[in-house]
């Protein structure tokens, strides 16, 4: 079971609502509607707590917000109605005993459609969202790619997915994006290629390969 994560911890990530809508490719308004109305709002509600909290006078949330935020976005974008996102968060949450049900593998692993319904079953358990028939479950399903699970639980973002070196491990440099196994963090590759550097000198004073050298530069470049 995840704890709630409504306050800066090692090991639980700290992301600001500008981090998340960069490392999820999001409008920053769009974050921080979903954080504050809906998170903070309606399903704080439930819980009676923030799911965020004030870093540095800006408002931050754990990993788990962050994955969360993408499916549930993304959910809503296909035709869901919010408000049936959010009973079925509350109803997975009854079910799982989690505030984070969305970053639960099974979840995940068990998402379906009939063409009209989207829906999860865990056993006898059938929780159902009325969208269009045109929702794309390929969108859920490539996320599911770029995520690597402990147990049941996700654990790492691979933002590029897992063919690339960048990843995003709340255990590490606070969640930070960094190179995997190296823990040099893109933005410092990227400035020494602004700066003119050759791909082969970067790759030489930081022991990495040029792959990942090249992995950190394009991440930097996508989400400037």
């Amino acid at each position: 079971m995840i704890a709630f994560e409504n306050k800066p911890e090692i090991g639980k990530g700290i992301y600001t609502l500008k981090d998340v809508a960069t490392i999820l490719h999001l409008p920053y308004a769009k974050v921080h509607r979903w954080v504050c109305t809906y998170w903070d709002g309606k399903l704080g509600k439930e819980f009676q707590l923030q799911y965020s909290w004030e870093r540095d006078g800006s408002r931050a949330v754990s990993f788990h917000t962050v994955v969360e935020l993408y499916i549930m976005i993304q959910l809503a974008e296909k035709g869901v109605k919010t408000s049936d996102v959010l009973k079925a968060h509350q109803r997975l949450s009854e079910i799982y005993l989690t505030p984070f049900p969305f970053a639960q593998k099974e979840v995940l692993e068990e998402i379906n459609t009939d063409g009209t319904t989207i829906f999860w079953k865990n056993g006898e358990n059938l929780v159902s969202l009325n969208g269009s028939n045109q929702f794309n479950l390929n969108i859920i399903k490539f996320f599911f790619k770029k995520l690597e699970f402990d147990g049941e639980v996700v654990s790492k973002l691979w933002p590029m997915g897992k063919d690339h070196s960048i990843v995003i491990d709340p255990l590490r440099k606070f969640g930070h994006p960094i190179i995997e196994g190296k823990n040099i963090y893109p933005e410092t590759i990227y400035g020494h290629f602004k700066a003119g550097d050759p791909l082969n000198y970067i790759s030489y004073i930081y022991q990495i390969t040029e792959k990942e050298a090249e992995d950190a530069i394009n991440y930097c470049k996508q989400v400037a």
